[in-house]
């Protein structure tokens, strides 16, 4: 079966994009966003096609467009359309997927539903990934409980940010989880120089092995 992760986050604006970006391309592999919400200005699929140097072919077309930058429920409302569960659907690849959910796992989609409940419905692993910096262990700690209550099987985790070796450590073990490897903040980012801090700072093997 042709690999595929879901990224998330514990929060909106932590670089899970630029992340999803750098993955994409190490894997060689395809980009979806089901929702995107906010269009003024670049969106996900584009900030993923510019710094992953993704192919346009491999960048899979939205399931949603939503002209606000809100949360999707609201974003949708305002277009006066209600979100669709059957339209979200994982498309099928012939090679790696990276799929990426927007803000946080409880974002709500439409009145009823999560992104995390779609997660749960997918049952694709998921990669967490989180900040270094101060109130991370609560946020992180929190959002793998969410994860794991709802059955929804756990990858790994990706911290983004200084190194905090310490917040690192006691996450992965209060958590339960394997740590992937840490995103440095940079202070350009450009296409080559995100994919050579990706390979310095990961292991391609390690996600392309899946939970081995």
């Amino acid at each position: 079966m042709t690999l595929r992760l879901v990224v998330t986050g514990t929060d909106t604006g932590i670089g899970k994009t630029v992340f999803s970006a750098a993955l994409t391309n190490a894997l060689g592999g395809y980009y979806w966003k089901p929702v995107q919400s906010g269009l003024d200005e670049e969106t996900d699929s584009q900030t993923v096609m510019r710094l992953g140097a993704v192919p346009a072919s491999r960048i899979l077309p939205e399931a949603y467009r939503l002209k606000t930058p809100a949360s999707p429920h609201l974003a949708a409302r305002l277009d006066r359309i209600s979100i669709d569960p059957e339209r979200l659907i994982p498309p099928e690849t012939d090679a790696p997927l990276v799929i990426e959910g927007a803000g946080g796992l409880l974002v709500p989609l439409n009145e009823k539903l999560l992104f995390a409940d779609m997660f749960a419905r997918w049952q694709i692993p998921v990669i967490l990934c989180t900040r270094t910096a101060l109130g991370t262990i609560n946020h992180t700690l929190l959002s793998l409980e969410a994860l794991r209550n709802r059955h929804i099987p756990v990858f790994g985790i990706v911290f983004i940010g200084d190194e905090n070796v310490e917040t690192q450590r006691i996450i992965a073990e209060l958590g339960g989880v394997r740590s992937l490897g840490r995103l440095p903040q940079l202070p350009a980012v450009t296409s080559r120089g995100l994919a050579r801090v990706f390979a310095e700072n990961f292991d391609i093997a390690r996600f392309k092995d899946g939970f081995a």
